[in-house]
């Protein structure tokens, strides 16, 4: 008879979404096959890049993370400003901080969607800006997922 084994625990890898802000950073995860992002809090982004980067490693301590997605925050035309060049310095310094390859992701009008999103499920005010900018995090990061998965609906017909 084998002896058996202790249970061993799996890590599982995901990728988190980061909407850059100059007051606060939004924070959003993936489930584990990378398909649905979820919100997961919201970081205070006072003190330096070094010291935002080190609140969201603390936010995501008990989770494997395999890729950071950065909001990159482009002027409608779709150029670079000055808070996309923020945004650069910060996403630097996070993968740095996380130990992981950062892809900067187009966030333009993502905030403007989560906000409108939670004034629709009717928060507003103090309740709504708790939450915006991981609400933005969550569009961003499904954004990035949903173009990057490939995953169309099955034709069921095809099965």
């Amino acid at each position: 008879m084998e002896a058996s084994s202790p249970e061993q625990v799996v890590e599982v890898s995901r990728i988190v979404g980061i909407d850059p802000g100059q007051a606060r950073i939004g924070v959003a995860i993936s489930d584990e096959d990378g398909s649905i992002a979820f919100p997961r809090e919201t970081v205070q982004a006072r003190g330096g890049a070094a010291e935002v980067a080190r609140r969201v490693q603390e936010a995501l301590a008990d989770d494997e993370i395999s890729l950071a997605v950065v909001g990159l925050p482009l002027r409608l035309d779709g150029r670079e400003g000055e808070a996309a060049r923020r945004a650069r310095v910060f996403g630097e310094t996070l993968g740095a901080a996380l130990g992981v390859e950062v892809v900067y992701w187009d966030e333009r009008l993502t905030t403007v969607a989560a906000e409108r999103s939670l004034r629709e499920m009717g928060r507003r005010g103090a309740k709504q800006r708790a939450v915006v900018d991981q609400s933005a995090a969550t569009i961003l990061l499904q954004g990035y997922l949903d173009a990057n998965k490939g995953g169309t609906w099955k034709d069921p017909n095809s099965l």
